[in-house]
């Protein structure tokens, strides 16, 4: 069951607006400029419309948008347009290597939820959702949109499920260093702490708008966990390792027809280089190749001995291995190399541009030996789309705003 903790300090405001969308702000690889929300609301109704062609007559569905930005300054997406901007946000996120099944993207509509409380029941149902079976489904729970001058909901975590992390007095850190600032501010908040492991899960953070944030805690049946091993090392096990098996994004701003959902957290599966080569093995994270190396007696007082490299393999065989022998969905960097560019193809056919961010796409190991290597994207921001917003970056890493929240 979900246990709640209510704060009596405000969240963050946010540092930036932009003209046009409520909330979405100038941020590197977010939203700089952004038209009018009739202007925007307009072109992503002819794009849906367009692809769309059984969804009936436009010029009827226009004048009722129009009318309805007249009179509240907003508009309310119907929900086949709101299923179908989610999917087409997913198709145009630039940064991910997974957009081959953006159609299956299941969209769990949300709207109705007003209440904090009911943002996290809604956040716990969608991890037990998300994974039926340990068979990971993409999936996305929105949220109500921000309307002038009643902003919708905010989720402060970076995702749902993220491990905690512990400063100590010596300097060292005990759990995930990405997250000592949002834990110490979560301490802050009211939050006891957990039991003190590497891998104790974060609580909860949701706030209506920017008014006080509860905290509540996950119950142990929505964290889908893989404890990690090797298939030729045997101590591996002893190291005491695992990670959650569903990352489901949560501080990002689901942007469709210049409507801002700044609660819309959103799961693929995993690339199993996203834990072996940067969660775990990221020397800002929980830098275990030289544990690693030093198990596995390599000579780690020269680079040249490339112990790092032999070293990251084994972390990332031990990953794929561990995922598999739990029956957890999981993805390796060739496959989805190869998958990436078959849904390149399958977007040049249909004429549309496929953005994609090469520093995101190519993976952070055996980059070379990946087919994504070896060529040029077009990096085009398009709408609808995931955006970040300053401040929800902010909150997510316990840094202070400029407004001082």
């Amino acid at each position: 069951m979900l246990t709640w903790r209510r704060s009596r300090r405000r969240a963050p405001d946010p540092l930036y607006d932009v003209p046009g969308v409520p909330g979405v702000t100038s941020v590197p690889g977010g939203v700089s400029e952004a038209p009018p929300v009739d202007v925007a609301a307009e072109d992503y109704l002819r794009l849906f419309y367009t692809e769309n062609p059984g969804a009936g007559v436009l010029r009827e569905r226009l004048r009722e948008v129009r009318q309805e930005i007249a009179r509240t300054g907003t508009y309310t997406h119907t929900p086949g347009e709101l299923i179908f901007g989610a999917r087409v946000a997913w198709r145009n996120s630039g940064r991910c290597i997974g957009r081959l099944y953006w159609r299956s993207l299941r969209v769990r509509d949300r709207r109705h939820v007003t209440t904090a409380e009911g943002v996290a029941v809604e956040c716990v149902n969608h991890l037990r959702d998300a994974a039926p079976g340990r068979r990971i489904r993409p999936t996305i729970t929105v949220f109500p949109q921000d309307r002038p001058g009643v902003p919708g909901p905010r989720i402060w975590n970076e995702q749902l499920i993220r491990y905690a992390g512990y400063a100590m007095e010596d300097g060292s850190v005990v759990g995930d260093p990405r997250y000592t600032g949002f834990t110490a501010m979560l301490r802050e908040l009211g939050w006891p702490g957990g039991p003190g492991s590497p891998f104790d899960v974060l609580p909860l953070a949701v706030s209506m708008g920017d008014g006080p944030p509860l905290l509540s805690t996950i119950p142990g049946d929505a964290v889908l966990e893989v404890a990690l091993s090797h298939p030729d090392y045997p101590w591996f096990e002893q190291l005491g390792l695992r990670w959650h098996a569903v990352p489901v994004i949560s501080n990002m701003c689901l942007e469709i027809g210049g409507i801002c959902y700044r609660a819309a957290p959103f799961n693929g599966w995993y690339m199993g280089t996203e834990i072996g080569a940067r969660n775990l093995a990221d020397v800002d994270r929980y830098d275990l190749t030289p544990v690693i190396a030093r198990r596995m007696g390599l000579d780690t007082g020269s680079d040249r001995s490339l112990w790092r490299d032999y070293a990251l393999v084994e972390l990332n065989v031990a990953v794929l291995h561990s995922f598999e022998r739990a029956g957890v969905t999981m993805t390796d960097h060739h496959t989805e190399s190869r998958r990436f560019l078959t849904h390149l193809e399958r977007e040049e056919k249909e004429g549309r541009v496929c953005p994609a961010d090469w520093t995101w796409i190519v993976p952070p190991m055996s980059a070379s030996a990946t087919p994504v290597f070896h060529r040029y994207y077009e990096d085009r921001l398009l709408s609808p789309n995931f955006v970040h917003h300053p401040d929800s970056l902010a909150r997510a890493l316990g840094h202070r705003t400029a407004t001082g929240g």
